[in-house]
């Protein structure tokens, strides 16, 4: 059984990250210079990974989702996935990527026990893709939900953040995907956290207003499960579609009463919470030596941590890092 917090939620999903580092330098995720680099020896190493994998999953948790920064940036990525995926415990195992990585990879993944992806991609457009990735190439995206596809990482989801006067007029064309190649397109919005919070300005358009955006050019939306793996989006289809459209509103919409996970940076950090600054150190522990039942203590202790819900909406935002080095 998963182990509840204070307030008697299920903590049954552990999000780890495996790399500060990316590719793509997203303008509302990263400054253009990227973030300052850590020694390598301040990363986690897979072996370590993998022990607080085990420890997670004698406390109930089930689910693992792999970021980054941008996971395939990190050598031998599949090697750790066997690892996870050898878990006592642990069924379920996801990564989120940018996708540009992908096709080179996606095969070596799934054979080592990966069972899905979600694709980060907010343009269509490909000259509007390379403004916002600052050095991405929309076509190498394609390459990758391809092979991710071939390779049975299925359902594929594709999460595009919204930002009024950067994309905000493409979500109709993402909804229609849905329709077209049966795409679960899940649409974001915006959170001012760390270093964007002063770019993200007015850039928030609230859920409300993406989904009668959707609405207007493709009719009323009808009320869905969500494909497997849903966490705290709202699904809906548009009458006709294969695939979902999911909402994720960390503001206008938010979702603390139900949230079931933790989050592991690469610098081996417990963050109870995404919207908060509070941290609970487990790389000094790890390599002083702490055992699966030390470590499971100390998630334990992180569980127990979890605020009721975030602050975000009374201009409480985490400012110590980057999207890119919490892990999403």
């Amino acid at each position: 059984m998963p182990y509840r917090d204070d307030f008697g939620r299920a903590i049954n999903y552990l999000r780890v990250s495996v790399t500060d580092r990316c590719n793509l330098r997203c303008v509302y995720c990263m400054p253009e210079e990227g973030v300052e680099k850590q020694a390598h020896s301040k990363i986690l190493r897979y072996e370590e990974l993998a022990l607080v994998v085990r420890a997670a999953a004698e406390l109930g948790i089930s689910k693992v989702r792999i970021t980054g920064g941008e996971p395939l940036a990190r050598l031998g990525l599949p090697g750790f996935v066997g690892m996870v995926a050898s878990t006592p415990g642990i069924d379920d195992i996801s990564l989120t990527t940018n996708g540009t990585l992908l096709a080179r990879q996606a095969a070596a993944l799934a054979a080592a026990g990966l069972q899905r992806v979600n694709i980060s991609l907010d343009s269509l457009r490909p000259e509007r893709f390379q403004r916002i990735t600052r050095r991405g190439h929309l076509e190498d995206v394609w390459s990758g939900l391809a092979a991710a596809e071939a390779a049975g990482l299925a359902p594929i989801k594709i999460n595009m953040v919204v930002v009024r006067g950067l994309n905000d007029d493409e979500v109709a064309d993402f909804a229609r995907r849905t329709v077209t190649d049966g795409w679960h397109v899940r649409f974001i919005e915006l959170m001012p956290i760390g270093a964007n919070v002063a770019w993200a300005g007015d850039g928030v358009v609230p859920i409300p207003d993406i989904q009668a955006r959707v609405e207007a050019e493709l009719g009323a939306l009808e009320p869905v499960h969500g494909p497997r793996g849903n966490g705290p989006a709202r699904y809906y289809q548009v009458p006709g579609a294969r695939g979902t459209v999911g909402f994720i509103g960390a503001l206008s919409n938010h979702f603390c009463a139900t949230c079931n996970r933790l989050r592991l940076t690469a610098d081996g950090r417990l963050r109870p919470c995404l919207l908060s600054d509070q941290e609970i150190d487990l790389r000094d522990a790890l390599r002083a030596g702490a055992d699966l039942g030390e470590v499971r203590a100390l998630l334990a202790r992180a569980i127990r941590a979890k605020p009721q819900r975030h602050l975000l909406g009374e201009a409480a935002s985490p400012r110590d890092r980057t999207m890119a080095q919490i892990g999403g």
